[in-house]
């Protein structure tokens, strides 16, 4: 099945909900068009690893109730993202392929704090799900808003909208946990790195990030 956490379309505002601070270049939907069987692929990967990277924090941090509470059915709707992505692509008769080596994912790691406190740590573990799953949802905008095809349009508008309700779940678990002055301020830290990482990327069609 597939689910997905529905949003008011007046709420989905990546600058003020998302507070990314670089948008996305706008020749990204063009090449990605050009692009979109590769895209899918990507995009199935991308589900495939959010679904397991809330299995290991929920292995991770068993005894942390609340975030076992909420991550335990994203892995069910992320794994449903990925089936109906994997369902597009068989539709047209194209296979999963390989999976890709993700750089963008690679870069934000580079800022993870790895000799911090378990505290930093794990905050900064809910940080990058945060900024991906943000991310994510402006990718998913601009395709929903920029394809000529109104079928894929109407798809990823869907994982738009579930998209920003994950980004605001990861903050409010680290809130739960973390003084929220402490994670505001590393929030702040991580969207800087992140504009300065998208400053730097090549622009590229056939990745979802």
């Amino acid at each position: 099945m597939f689910y997905f956490c529905r949003m008011r379309e007046d709420t989905i505002d990546v600058k003020n909900i998302l507070g990314l601070q670089l948008p996305t270049d706008p020749r990204w939907v063009n090449l990605a068009e050009i692009k979109l069987e590769e895209i899918l692929t990507d995009h199935a990967y991308c589900e495939q690893k959010a679904a397991t990277t809330c299995i290991t924090l929920i292995q991770k941090y068993s005894d942390r109730v609340e975030l076992v509470e909420e991550l335990s059915p994203i892995v069910t709707e992320e794994w449903g993202h990925f089936r109906a992505v994997l369902a597009e692509l068989k539709k047209r008769n194209l296979p999963l392929g390989k999976q890709r080596k993700d750089i963008y994912v690679n870069k934000l790691l580079e800022f993870q704090k790895k000799d911090g406190s378990p505290e930093q740590r794990f905050l900064d573990r809910l940080l990058i799900m945060a900024l991906i799953e943000a991310r994510s949802c402006e990718r998913f905008k601009r395709l929903s808003e920029g394809l000529d095809d109104e079928y894929m349009r109407k798809f990823y508008r869907k994982f738009m909208e579930s998209e920003a309700g994950h980004y605001t779940m990861f903050i409010n678990l680290a809130e739960l946990y973390i003084p929220k002055k402490m994670v505001r301020t590393r929030w702040a830290q991580w969207l800087a790195y992140e504009k300065e990482l998208m400053n730097s990327n090549e622009v590229r069609g056939d990745r979802i990030h």
